[in-house]
């Protein structure tokens, strides 16, 4: 136990100095520079080391130390020194400087950003500089020598590129445009003026050629005069000497005019050709202007035309097309309008032949209706026959006087119904209403008769015997009735219940 009291405070500051290692353990890549700040006055930078940060103490920072590519564009256009607006497009390569001074002057602007943000804030300063150089130089200079240029560019944005660290590694010119053109009449220039060069060229060779020969002229003259001179001398040196002193005046005088001709030949030769080219250049530009008018009148006439030609065949296509559709949709609705009728002369005809069906059908269950009908009633009026004829075989001749009974009221109104539609009835003789109830009367016996031979039974005879029966059946029920009795009186004797 006294052994670890003893030992407790080395465990723990062997724990804590653990704790810090695997915490503030950190390894810097070579394209980023950590900066580790806290507790020195001067902070550590790591490239491509590894390095210790104590926690809470401690921070770090990073720093992008890749190359970075800038687009450098004139956003508007720059006059340059011969007062030609241009526009120009360059690429400018730069990184942080990798030495100390360079790093720390970079922490202070571009700490913790990435390569495109770095970019971005550099290309506003490299912009300006680039306008400051091409407001120094001509159009020509720009674009005949763009590595002089470019040089220039770099020089002039490296003392501010110093001051923030940055140093720039190349700066190369892409692209020069003017808003007149002009870069492509230098092009037709310098053609001319080459052309003009060759022809002053071969004229100087021309004149030195003309200038050597009259120079060795001039020596061969002289030689055949020294010779001459000296024969002479030998035969009169008085003669010889004032002949050799005439000579050599008139030889400087005319070599001296001589000259003088044919330097002034040569000068005005020279002026000559010159006024020339330049005409012949003029000339030959007004010439390439004119062609380049009529080629762009040309190309403007064959665009209208074109797109007048274009715009009359898309008006026949699209007519064309039109016209096409509607008589599609014409033979669709003709064809629709057919396949309707067509279907509706199907649809009656079927509703025909099904109304005929029905009406055919409709009149064999009327004609078998009627059938079982009649069948039926045939039936009825048989089985009504058997039931009548076994009623009356039943009840024989009573039945038969009770249907007579009930006839005979509906015979005698049938008899009497021709007199009811007579106004008035006027009787001449024995005419009385005693002979027209006999006549009456005799009818309906006739009628009685008729039904007796008919159906061979004796109406008056059943009728009497109806009658008196009806009449022996009310006395009997008359003698049946009892008598009402008192007390003092006799009762009457009962009947004998087998009497009859």
């Amino acid at each position: 136990m006294d052994f670890l009291l003893r030992y407790l405070p080395i465990l723990i500051a062997v724990l804590v100095v653990v704790v810090i290692l695997l915490i503030g353990y950190v390894k810097a890549p070579p394209d980023q520079a950590y900066i580790i700040s806290g507790l020195r006055k001067n902070s550590r930078i790591l490239i491509g080391q590894a390095g210790i940060r104590i926690p809470f103490l401690e921070r770090l920072d990073k720093l992008y130390l890749g190359q970075m590519t800038v687009d450098i564009k004139t956003e508007q256009s720059v006059p340059t020194n011969d007062f030609i607006n241009v526009s120009v497009d360059a690429v400018a390569k730069v990184r942080i400087s990798p030495e100390e001074k360079g790093i720390r002057l970079a922490a202070k602007n571009f700490l913790n950003k990435k390569g495109a943000d770095i970019a971005l804030d550099l290309r506003d300063s490299l912009q300006g500089n680039m306008r400051e150089i091409i407001g120094t130089l001509t159009l020509e200079k720009i674009n005949t020598d763009r590595d002089s240029f470019s040089d220039q560019v770099m020089q002039k944005a490296s003392k501010d590129m110093e001051k923030l660290g940055i140093e720039i590694l190349s700066c190369n010119i892409q692209n020069v445009q003017d808003e007149n053109g002009l870069i492509q009449d230098l092009g037709a220039e310098n053609t001319s003026l080459i052309k003009k060069n060759a022809a002053i060229a071969k004229a100087q060779a021309e004149r030195d050629i003309a200038i050597a020969q009259a120079e060795a002229d001039k020596a061969a003259n002289d030689a055949k005069v020294e010779s001459q001179t000296q024969i002479a001398q030998k035969q009169n040196q008085l003669e010889i000497k004032q002949a050799e002193l005439k000579i050599s005046a008139d030889t400087k005088r005319a070599e001296a005019e001589a000259a003088y001709e044919i330097q002034n030949q040569a000068q005005q030769k020279i002026i000559g050709t010159a006024t020339v080219d330049a005409e012949i250049a003029k000339t030959e530009r007004e010439a390439e202007l004119k062609k380049q008018e009529v080629e762009v009148a040309k190309q403007a006439l064959d665009a209208e035309i074109r797109a007048k030609a274009d715009a009359d065949r898309y008006r026949k296509e699209q007519e064309a097309q039109a016209v096409l559709f509607q008589r599609q949709k014409e033979a669709e609705a003709r064809r629709y309008e057919q396949e309707q009728e067509a279907e509706a002369v199907k649809k009656q005809a079927e509703a025909a032949r099904f109304a005929k069906e029905q009406e055919a059908a409709g009149i064999s269950a009327v004609g078998k209706a009627e059938a079982a009908a009649i069948q039926a009633k045939a039936l009825a009026e048989a089985e009504g026959i058997d039931k009548k004829a076994e009623a009356m075989k039943k009840y024989g001749q009573a039945a038969v006087i009770e249907m007579v009974m009930n006839a005979l009221p509906e015979i005698a109104k049938n008899v009497a119904e021709p007199l009811s539609k007579v106004d008035k009835i006027t009787m001449y003789g024995d005419g009385n209403s005693a002979k027209l109830l006999q006549d009456i009367i005799n009818g309906t016996t006739q009628i009685t008769e008729g039904i007796s031979q008919g159906m061979g039974l004796d109406v008056k005879a059943l009728l009497s015997g109806m009658l008196g029966g009806k009449i022996a059946a009310e006395q009997s029920a008359e003698a049946a009735e009892p008598v009402p009795t008192t007390a003092d009186s006799p009762s009457p004797e009962e009947p004998n219940p087998t009497e009859p």
